[in-house]
């Protein structure tokens, strides 16, 4: 349950195109438990299910909370189409709660007790960068891996420069 450090300098070995979803819930009115309770239960029932499958496409999250009202999930993806085919596929919680989400909203029944929110990003290799110190896999590195800094440069304009084969094409 609690990684070891690893030591020095790393970056995350991510080679491509890395997806990233935030989402999240915000409790607008804290005496409204009825209708935030079941949101974030829903969040942790969907988490619970991405995990219990690693063929789903999610790589890695990580759950924050920006403040008592506000609690979301850093979520990595092996692509964007595999993140919209858990999002839409009737097997999966997520299209349950998002359906019942919309009839109740049809229907009058959301008041505004609870905000959902999410913001998804397909960001080119070439786009993002990572360093870690004495950090056991986190982040970017726990979803990608972690590689020693040196393979992609010590400095953060070498790393934003780096290249991987499988963006370059070339081989060895």
């Amino acid at each position: 349950m609690f990684a070891k450090p690893v030591s020095g300098r790393t970056t995350a070995a991510a080679e491509g195109d890395v997806v990233v979803l935030l989402i999240g819930l915000r409790i607008n009115r804290f005496w409204a438990v009825h209708h935030w309770l079941p949101a974030l239960v829903s969040m942790f029932r969907m988490l619970r299910e991405l995990a219990r499958d690693g063929d789903i496409g999610l790589l890695a999250r990580v759950l924050l909370t920006a403040s008592p009202r506000t609690y979301y999930v850093v979520q990595y993806w092996e692509s964007k189409e595999q993140l919209y085919a858990y999002a839409s596929s009737p097997a999966m919680l997520h299209h349950r709660v998002w359906a019942i989400t919309n009839r109740m909203e049809r229907k009058g029944r959301v008041r505004g007790h609870v905000g959902l929110w999410h913001e998804t990003y397909v960001v080119p290799e070439g786009s993002y960068e990572s360093i870690y110190l004495d950090m056991p896999p986190f982040g970017l590195a726990r979803a990608h891996g972690q590689a020693p800094v040196e393979r992609r440069g010590r400095t953060a304009r070498d790393r934003f420069g780096y290249r991987s084969t499988k963006a370059t094409g070339k081989t060895g």
